[in-house]
């Protein structure tokens, strides 16, 4: 019996990755773990990906629908690209090769709010779950199974799939047994209760995952890292949008409209909200707490020096060098952690309720405050909503950040019209770029054009940006509410498409 699968009736399942993939059928919808490169299953994909190749080399199609928690890695979402073999991808990617068959057209791409993938998938809108591979740390004698690096809709898949494959991967540390709150509690409409969490500190559910044992077909043991997320030294631009940032919540703070110690933070994950966290880390903020999706590097500062005493979330998102810190120190963290199912990390009732503060990033934001967290140029799709608008349209309070510009200057990152809206104006609080910051709450559309253009645009587009609004305000005198000159409203991103420049 395996040291890591000491259940009898699943160490008799334990078998090859090869022996596993076979059990999965051309046209079955398939549930994998991960979220942002954590806990995804490392081996069952690459074995997939080879049966793919050798379909598609005979001539026969073998395609499936791909659904995760958020992105996965290339060894999971970018060999089964590689591969040809999907053909229906939700709720979320970040892989450059899916996102070139996705926007090719190839891949068709449901980009559904996280918190919404696993209810919606109960109802039975996105249709029948074939087969389940989940990653786990371990399977203990009476089944249940311990979590790996991220949990994301792992609960969903595992109840709802015909048949599960479980990839119990020995690289994970056996310690992180205990990091995990799985809440098992929840009913379907008319008869949902309130989800019983008042402080993102307490613990709701149970720290394992269950499966009934006669739905597991295989047990494929792994040892193989996570993805582990590349994060670059905050630049000055980073730098500028987080000193912003800190400082205006030191302001409310000092105007009374939120505690000292602020309320629950939620960081997006990327370069900018790694900045923004090392900012608070030199702020005089301290006993801070997080409810968010993701764990990076700039949380375990934050632990590490006691700016931030807890933190919740679905998943980790680390470097390297994060990855081997919370090793080394598995212990220290142990209790100061706790990883959820996304629908409850992303939980627009415990958002509102618990009164977060939400910092997501943006591609583009228009000079009314629509924003576009989601589409280059209209069309083509980046990554996807993932779980900003969980937080921010419920949100206590919320910020969209981005450099001011994008291609050396080329890409104003505030545009006359946003070219796709994925955040409306009823729904942002507050527009952040190294120029400024634009606290748009209570303010009628004019009066945001006016702010976002003076504190956030580049001072290369702000003459062209007042030059639209000006005129387009003079153009239908009976219109003025949110001006717009329509033949003109796009003609910025027309522009750079036809010149490489707006």
């Amino acid at each position: 019996m395996s040291a890591r699968v000491t259940c009898p009736v699943l160490s008799t399942r334990i078998t090859t990755a090869e022996a596993a993939a076979e059990l999965i059928r051309h046209g079955d919808n398939v549930g994998m773990s991960g979220f942002t490169g954590a806990g995804y299953p490392k081996a069952v994909p690459a074995a997939l990906a080879a049966r793919m190749h050798a379909a598609h080399a005979h001539g026969s199609e073998f395609r499936i629908g791909l659904w995760t928690g958020a992105s996965t890695a290339p060894d999971a979402d970018g060999i089964l690209a590689e591969a040809h073999g999907i053909a229906r991808r939700m709720p979320y990617n970040s892989d450059p090769v899916l996102r070139r068959e996705i926007n090719s057209g190839e891949v068709e791409y449901v980009d559904a709010h996280l918190s919404h993938s696993a209810p919606q998938m109960w109802f039975g809108f996105f249709g029948h779950l074939d087969v389940a591979v989940v990653e786990v740390v371990a399977a203990l004698p009476d089944g249940l199974l311990v979590p790996s690096t991220s949990v994301g809709n792992n609960k969903t898949w595992l109840d709802q799939a015909d048949k599960v494959i479980l990839e119990v991967n020995h690289w994970q540390p056996r310690e992180l047994e205990g990091f995990h709150d799985v809440y098992y509690k929840a009913a379907l409409p008319p008869h949902r209760l309130p989800i019983p969490l008042t402080d993102p500190t307490a613990r709701i559910g149970d720290p394992y995952l269950r499966v009934d044992p006669r739905k597991v077909v295989a047990v494929v043991e792994t040892r193989a890292p996570d993805r582990n997320t590349v994060f670059t030294e905050p630049d000055d631009t980073s730098q500028a949008i987080a000193s912003h940032l800190v400082h205006f919540l030191q302001q409310e703070v000092a105007a009374g409209r939120m505690p000292a110690d602020l309320l629950p933070l939620q960081s997006g994950v990327g370069n900018v909200a790694n900045a923004v966290l090392a900012g608070l880390d030199a702020s005089p903020f301290t006993n801070l707490v997080a409810f968010t999706e993701v764990i990076q590097d700039g949380m375990l500062d934050l632990l590490d020096t006691g700016t931030l005493r807890f933190a919740s979330a679905t998943s980790f998102g680390l470097s390297s060098e994060g990855v081997s810190r919370f090793m080394e120190n598995i212990d220290h963290y142990k209790g100061r952690v706790l990883l959820r199912s996304e629908e409850i990390s992303n939980h627009p009732e415990l958002v509102r309720r618990l009164g977060v503060i939400a910092m997501n990033g943006m591609i583009e934001a228009d000079i009314y405050g629509n924003v576009n967290s989601t589409h280059v140029m209209g069309s083509a799709v980046m990554n996807g909503i993932g779980g900003s608008g969980d937080f921010a349209r419920n949100a206590f309070l919320n910020f969209f950040m981005s450099p001011s510009t994008a291609k050396g200057g080329a890409i104003s990152a505030i545009v006359p019209m946003a070219s796709h809206v994925d955040h409306t104006e009823h729904d942002v609080h507050v527009l952040v770029t190294e120029q400024g910051l634009a606290d748009l709450r209570g303010l009628s559309p004019r009066a945001r054009a006016t702010r976002i253009i003076e504190r956030c645009a580049h001072p290369e587009y702000r003459d062209a940006l007042t030059d639209y609004v000006e005129r387009a305000d003079r153009a239908r005198p009976t219109a003025r509410h949110t001006p717009h000159l329509l033949d003109e409203a796009l003609s910025w991103h027309q522009r750079y498409l036809d010149t490489g420049h707006m």
